[in-house]
């Protein structure tokens, strides 16, 4: 029997039945807009041939004129450009991929046609309701393939705000705890968007009428008192959705699961979950929509059990219990594989499912029921596995195992190929491996041959076979040397015989030195403003270059002026808050690496601000009192408690606090809360827990101090009941597997001494389970082999006994470097912006582990256009693909570049050798926006436009067009005109009709592919100074201004020399700043009078001077 992969080159040679690479998905919904395309594709050698049956009667396609079959394939392509209805094509698919050697069967494809049907047409009269009543608003969407999607809008397109009061249900009604006079300020209409026409269809919006009791006005309104101080009648909770105390949901598992609780009453209710004999996983177990709503994701049988919603305000509460079955269509245990046999071998086919109810196992051959007893001698069926037995050439063919139950069915399609083959090496020829000394180290000799060879090692071409002590050789080829040291390096040969001929290629092997830190960084304190230094001091082989980066807080660290890196430190200078952090060293050599790291605390003078504290409000309640236990039970015990005073604020709920002096002493816990009504509860707790009680009441102001704690209450012992959470199996190593879980609570041990037993076993071996105890959470399995499967299952014991298994899981061992590059890399159809890539696969089992993706490292080199500086930084495209002939595009690609790639496959791990690298070379496209725009107003006649050259030009610039019109308010008017400039033009002067008038400008630039994107502006409106530059000082409303005050004070001032002059006498000297003043006006009024009564007289006038 082998279990060796072969290459992509043998499978070319041999003979080999068909093998489906393609199929569609089993329920297959088709917009009615597109053509229909059912995949089939398969591999083979001779290539196989395709045929289709349709409602498992055969598929005349050349009958058909609008069904044609793909060349080289058997995807069906159904067109509708010269008529027809996508809905004749509606029913069930399955195609058969034939060749000599049999035929293979794709699953059975569900055909259905999306359909989104118009909504009813009715006539909605409003709806009357009582303010503070329940309401629902029934949806009820036209049922669409697929459903839509419902959500409800205001008429106006506005969504409906949702809350802890008002809520969409899971069917698409609206519901209403309690109506709310405000609520009729708004109509309410169901949309349903269908996704596959992205189509949305309103139904027609329902009207409210709210009666109130009171007059309403909603300037009154506000969050805290919706009712605006009315008096409305309160009530106790009632189930809106579910009805009824109980009722019962079906999930399937591995699916969502999603419970929904929707409560009346007024005070709105609140929701609480629970799950009767158990806790609610916290790890998958989320609260949507005001916890009205439970969603569980990816459901086990754990899972099955009952689900308590309880709604409760101060006047009461209620519950409803939710029987949820979890049920499980089929699953794979052991999904039957290819099996190539030598002529005389024996060997087995084996498919295991599970489910609930358990699938039935239903085995074909090359499409056809198999017979039991079979009349085949050396072919056996025992139930879920098919034994041969001394097989003979030309007993290929394909075997379908299907496993179904009333929930769905699974199909798997395992050939089974004899055939004899001499033995041929599948590895690259005379490797070189590099390992780093005391390591353990694998040298891989792939090969092939039918019946399996046997395999040997040499070194250095002398002595016997390698095997035992330091070494390990292995069936699939492998040599393990446990330790290698400086006198392991050397060539090592391997060869391969059987009765056929015999195969050999060679290994060389260096152990080098490993690379280390010897001098890492310290934690430090630097004052803001001083310089901090790292050292980090490395080791290595001198034949091993080495490469050293630091990082900051798991992050690249950019250098600068700033931070500065040598060969063995990293100084950074001026150090502010911002450089405070945790600092990495990490050097790296082709095959190791080692790390560093420390902390970089920045000090600075502390500020003080003194604390304020609050007193207490005097309203909070009073404490409980007086706790009481009774009623004492293995796993429950009452507790009863007199309140204290609620100091005119009702007590609306009790909470119940527990500590225990085992795990946690001196720790309160949260247990349970329970309505304000209520001083006699029975607590449910568990096993080996010495308890402790004290109670905590709440009204609407906050909490009251906890009373103080009860009597002490121990449980007794028992098993454990939880299950051990989040078994895995995994390898560190590629030599290794480990497996963990999530150790129990401490309130889950329920007992002294808590143990776990760990069983693990190799998949499909037939081995008998391996186990271990241990008190920790991990286990590591050793020696085990390059990424195999294993069955785990891991139970929690303590000394009262075991607990429940749980359910087993795969797990995998370590994997390793895949050791294939892919070949053969090349691009086609190469655009602007996109390429296609095509490339030839690797052998499979060269992945050694599990295939994650073909990744493509690719970079721009350097840009067509003269002088244009580009960055050379790599980026990746991860590209999953299992066909024989892969291909992905390659987007987001910059224009009239020149860009180099490599690709390498890549497991859960490592990542495998580089292909061949290739460059090209992409086409020219339009530009991107110009750097900027700028728009300035420099005179009230014209406007002066300014731009820059685009950042990536995409190709040779021929120039730059300017689209402009003008505006009128918020509306467009007039036609669009066009200025064209050449490229080295970047301003442009428009001279305005007159200074009223606003433009819109759209600039692009231009290659020879056509413009670019548009970089749009609007020129600024006349009175904004932020884009004038010359403005006219006398039009402006503070110039204007400040010459009407100096008038007014001129006009008093004549005023008063008028008034002065006519009466005659002295002047004072209190008159002299007016004076003074009226003689610098002079010209203006003093001049026009005549005489020397203008003045004071000469003697005065003296006497003043």
């Amino acid at each position: 029997m082998l279990y060796v992969g072969l290459t992509a080159r043998i499978q070319q040679e041999l003979k080999q039945p068909p093998t489906l690479v393609r199929q569609s998905v089993k329920d297959y919904i088709v917009d009615p807009r597109d053509n229909i395309i059912i995949e089939c594709e398969a591999k083979g050698n001779p290539v196989p041939t395709f045929s289709w049956r349709k409602n498992r009667k055969f598929f005349n396609i050349a009958k058909d004129p609008r069904v044609t079959m793909r060349k080289g394939s058997g995807t069906l392509e159904i067109g509708f450009r010269s008529g027809g209805r996508p809905e004749d094509y509606e029913g069930e698919y399955q195609c058969f991929a034939k060749n000599d050697l049999g035929t293979a069967l794709s699953n059975k494809i569900l055909l259905r046609v999306s359909k989104a049907p118009l909504w009813p047409k009715e006539v909605l009269e409003p709806v009357v309701v009582t303010e503070g009543s329940p309401l629902v608003l029934l949806c009820n969407p036209p049922p669409g393939l697929p459903p839509p999607f419902t959500f409800w809008m205001t008429s106006g397109m506005s969504p409906i705000r949702q809350d802890k009061r008002v809520s969409m249900g899971l069917n698409g009604d609206m519901y209403f705890s309690n109506v709310i006079a405000r609520d009729a300020d708004t109509d309410y209409s169901c949309n349903a968007r269908f996704p596959f026409t992205h189509t949305i269809q309103q139904k027609n919006p329902f009207t409210l009428k709210v009666h109130t009791k009171e007059p309403y006005n909603d300037t009154s309104y506000n969050a805290t008192d919706p009712f605006g101080g009315r008096k409305v009648a309160e009530s106790t909770p009632t189930f809106l959705s579910p009805s009824g105390s109980q009722s019962s949901k079906m999930v399937l598992r591995d699916e969502h699961l999603l419970l929904e609780c929707i409560a009346a009453g007024l005070p709105t209710p609140t929701i609480k979950w629970f799950k009767k004999g158990g806790d609610l996983p916290g790890h998958k177990v989320k609260f949507e929509k005001f916890n009205k709503t439970l969603k569980m994701v990816s459901v086990s049988e754990e899972d099955d059990g009952e689900y308590v919603c309880m709604a409760n305000n101060h006047l009461g509460s209620i519950r409803h219990s939710i029987f949820v079955h979890v049920k499980a269509a089929p699953y794979w245990l052991d999904k039957p594989t290819d099996l190539v046999l030598a002529p005389d071998e024996n060997g087995r086919l084996v498919c295991r499912a599970n489910g609930n109810p358990k699938p039935e196992i239903k085995w074909l051959m090359n499409g056809e029921p198999l017979e039991n007893p079979s009349p085949n001698p050396s072919r056996q069926v025992l139930g879920d596995t098919i034994i041969f037995r001394s097989v003979q050439m030309g007993g290929s063919a394909v075997y379908q195992c299907n496993a179904s139950n009333e929930h769905g069915y699974l199909l798997a399609n395992a050939f089974v190929s004899v055939l004899d083959m001499p033995p041929r090496m599948l590895g690259a020829k005379k490797q070189l491996i590099k390992v780093i000394e005391n390591n353990r180290t694998f040298l891989d000799c792939p090969f092939f041959g039918s019946p399996l060879p046997e395999l040997r090692w040499f070194k250095n071409g002398q002595g016997s076979g390698l095997d035992g002590g330091q070494y390990r050789a292995y069936i699939n080829g492998t040599l393990e040397i446990k330790k290698a040291r400086a006198e392991d390096e050397g060539t090592y040969t391997c060869v391969a015989s059987s009765i056929l001929g015999m195969a050999e290629n060679q290994v060389s092997l260096e152990v080098k030195e490993r690379t280390r830190i010897v001098g890492a960084p310290e934690h430090k304190s630097a004052i803001r403003g001083s310089t901090a230094r790292f050292t980090c001091k490395v080791k290595s082989d001198p034949s091993l270059p080495v490469t050293v980066t630091w990082t900051k807080d798991d992050k690249p660290l950019y250098l600068g002026w700033r931070l500065k890196k040598d060969e063995e430190s990293l100084t950074i200078s001026n150090v502010n808050e911002g450089d405070e952090g945790t600092y990495a060293c990490t050097v790296k050599s082709e095959i190791d690496q080692d790390s560093a790291s420390a902390r970089l605390t920045v000090l600075e003078e502390a500020s003080l601000n003194p604390s304020v504290s609050s007193a207490l409000p005097p309203d909070r309640p009073d404490p409980p009192m007086d706790l009481d236990l009774s009623d004492p039970a293995a796993r429950s015990v009452r507790l009863t408690w007199i309140p204290g005073n609620d100091h005119r604020s009702p007590i609306t709920e009790f909470l119940v606090q527990f500590e225990e002096d085992r795990w946690e002493p001196g720790r309160w816990q949260n247990l349970s809360t329970y309505p304000g009504d209520f001083n006699s509860v029975i607590l449910q707790l568990a096993p080996f827990v010495n308890y402790q009680f004290r109670v905590i009441a709440i009204n609407t102001v906050g909490q009251s101090q906890p009373s103080r704690p009860s009597p002490r209450y121990k449980t007794s012992g028992a098993a454990p009941d939880a299950i051990p959470r989040g078994v895995r199996g995994w390898g560190s190593e590629k030599d290794n597997m480990e497996i963990s879980w999530e150790p129990l609570l401490d309130l889950e041990r329920n007992g002294p001494n808590l143990r776990y037993s760990v069983w693990w076993r190799r998949k499909d071996a037939g081995e008998e389970w391996s186990n271990v105890t241990t008190e920790g959470s991990k286990h590591v399995v050793h020696n085990t082999d390059t990424y195999v499967p294993y069955e785990v299952k891991v139970q929690a014991r303590n000394e009262f006994g075991p607990g429940p298994e749980s359910n087993q899981v795969i797990g995998y061992s370590g994997e390793d470097v895949p050791t294939d590059a892919p070949t053969d890399l090349r691009v086609s159809k190469v655009g602007s912006t996109k390429a296609n890539i095509h490339w030839k696969p690797v052998d499979p089992a060269s992945v050694r582990g599990e295939f994650k993706e073909y990744k493509l490292y690719y970079w721009r080199e350097s840009s067509l256009v003269p002088g244009l500086l580009v960055s050379k930084e790599k980026r990746t495209k991860g590209v999953y693909s299992t066909a024989s002939e892969p291909s992905g595009i390659l987007s987001d690609l910059v224009p009239y570049s020149r860009y180099q790639m490599f690709m390498v496959v890549a497991n859960g791990r490592f990542e495998g050798p580089p292909s061949n690298t290739v460059e090209f070379t992409t086409k020219e496209g339009v530009p991107d926006a110009p750097r900027f725009f700028r728009i300035n107003r420099r005179s009230f006649d014209s406007i002066y436009l300014e731009w820059d050259k685009p950042l990536e030009p995409n190709g040779i610039l021929i120039g730059y067009q300017l689209k402009y019109r003008i505006v009128n308010g918020s509306r467009v008017g007039g036609r669009t005109q066009l200025e064209t400039f050449f490229p080295n033009v970047t301003d442009f002067t428009l001279r305005l009709p007159d200074r009223s008038t606003r433009y819109n400008f759209f600039l692009s630039a231009l290659t020879q592919i056509g413009a670019g994107e548009v970089f749009a502006e609007e020129s600024p409106p006349f009175a904004n100074q932020a884009y004038i530059d010359q403005v006219d000082i006398a039009t402006q409303g503070w110039f204007i201004g400040l010459m009407c005050a100096i008038a007014l004070i001129i006009l008093i001032l004549l005023i008063v020399c008028f008034i002065k002059r006519s009466r005659g006498g002295k002047y004072p000297v209190s008159m002299m700043f007016r004076w003074r003043l009226c003689g610098w006006f002079r010209r203006i009024s003093c001049a026009r009078q005549k005489g020397p009564s203008l003045g004071p007289s000469g003697s005065e006038r003296r006497r003043i001077v």
